[in-house]
C-alpha cells in the first residue's frame, strides 16, 4: 500500500513539474508573440518595407495601392490617401500605426492621435533615409537583426552604384512625371536623386518647386538627349505624353525614350535601388549611343 502511495506521489510530482514547464514555455511563446505589435501601415512603401524586414504578417490594415509583394493584396483596406475609415481603425485596435507624413490625411491622423493610438511617421527623402527607416521599423516591430542586415546590404549596394557612375559624362534628359498637365521634377523631389546618380543633367533642376508643371515650349530649347517616362500598372487611365509629335527634340529623333516601372522608382523602398540600378544601366546605353553618334 505504501509503495502504491509513493508511486502515485511520484507520478503526481512529475506531472506537476511537466505541466509547470509546459506552462512556462507557453508563457514564453505568448510573451514573444506579444512583443511583436500589430500594425496598420498607411502607405504602399511602408507595407513593402515591413515585408522586407519580416514584419508583413503583423500588418492588419493598409490603404489602396499597397500591392507589393503579392501577399500585401490580401491585407484589409481601411482607406486611401484622401480619407481613412476611422471606425475600422478603432475596430482593429492596432498596437502601432505607421503613417506617411505627407501622404495621409492630416486631420484623420490628428483624430487618431487624440484617440490615443500610437502613430509613427515615415517620410524618406533620400535613398539613405530608406536604410534609416528600415532600421527604425525593425526596432519597433521586433525584427532588429533582419532589419540591420537588410539596411547594411542596401547601403553597400547604393555605394557601389554611386561609385560606378560617378565619373560618367552627363547627358541632358527630361523626366516626365505626369502628362496632363505635363509635369517634371526638380531639386528636392524624390526622382531627382536618380538623375544625379545616373549623371543626367535636368534642365529644370533649379526650378523652385520640386514638381513643376511646364509646357512643351519650355522643353524644346533644352535639346534633351533622353526622355524618361516612368509608367505604372496602377495608372491604366493615364495617357503618357505623345513625344512622337515632337521629332525636333533630339531624344525623340534618336528614339531615346525610356519607360521604367514607376511603382519601383517612385516608392521609397528597397526595390527603388533595383530601379536605380536598371535605370542607370539603360541611361548608360543611351550615353554610349550618343558617343558613337558624335564620334
Amino acid at each position: 500500500m505504501m509503495k502504491l502511495i509513493s508511486l502515485l506521489f511520484t507520478l503526481l510530482f512529475f506531472s506537476s513539474a511537466t505541466f509547470a514547464e509546459q506552462n512556462k514555455e507557453t508563457n514564453k511563446t505568448l510573451t514573444k508573440e506579444k512583443s511583436k505589435p500589430t500594425i496598420i501601415a498607411l502607405a504602399p512603401h511602408i507595407v513593402e518595407m515591413l515585408y522586407d524586414i519580416g514584419a508583413g504578417e503583423q500588418i492588419i490594415g493598409t490603404t489602396s495601392f499597397a500591392d507589393y509583394p503579392e501577399a500585401a493584396k490580401k491585407i484589409p483596406r481601411i482607406g486611401n490617401y484622401v480619407r481613412l475609415q476611422l471606425e475600422r481603425v478603432i475596430e482593429l485596435q492596432p498596437d502601432l500605426i505607421i503613417a506617411w507624413k505627407n501622404g495621409n490625411p492630416s486631420d484623420d491622423l490628428a483624430r487618431l492621435e487624440q484617440l490615443g493610438f500610437n502613430i509613427i511617421y515615415s517620410q524618406p527623402h533620400t535613398f539613405e533615409d530608406i536604410a534609416n527607416e528600415v532600421r527604425k521599423f525593425a526596432k519597433i516591430t521586433g525584427h532588429t537583426t533582419q532589419g540591420e542586415k537588410v539596411a547594411k546590404e542596401f547601403e553597400q549596394a547604393l555605394m557601389k552604384i554611386k561609385k560606378r557612375y560617378q565619373d560618367k559624362t552627363e547627358i541632358t534628359g527630361f523626366y516626365e512625371l505626369w502628362s496632363r498637365p505635363l509635369t517634371t521634377v526638380a531639386k528636392g523631389s524624390w526622382p531627382q536623386q536618380f538623375l544625379n546618380i545616373c549623371k543626367v543633367k535636368n534642365p529644370f533642376e533649379h526650378v523652385l518647386t520640386p514638381y513643376p508643371q511646364i509646357s512643351i515650349e519650355q522643353v524644346l530649347p533644352a535639346s534633351v538627349e533622353l526622355i524618361i517616362q516612368p509608367l505604372s500598372v496602377n495608372q491604366k487611365e493615364r495617357e503618357a505624353f505623345n513625344w512622337q509629335d515632337w521629332s525636333i527634340i533630339p531624344a525623340v529623333a534618336n528614339k531615346q525614350i525610356l519607360q521604367p516601372d514607376a511603382d519601383a522608382m517612385h516608392r521609397m523602398t528597397l526595390r527603388s535601388l533595383t530601379a536605380l540600378k536598371d535605370l542607370c544601366a539603360e541611361i548608360d546605353q543611351t550615353r554610349s549611343f550618343l558617343q558613337q553618334k558624335h564620334s
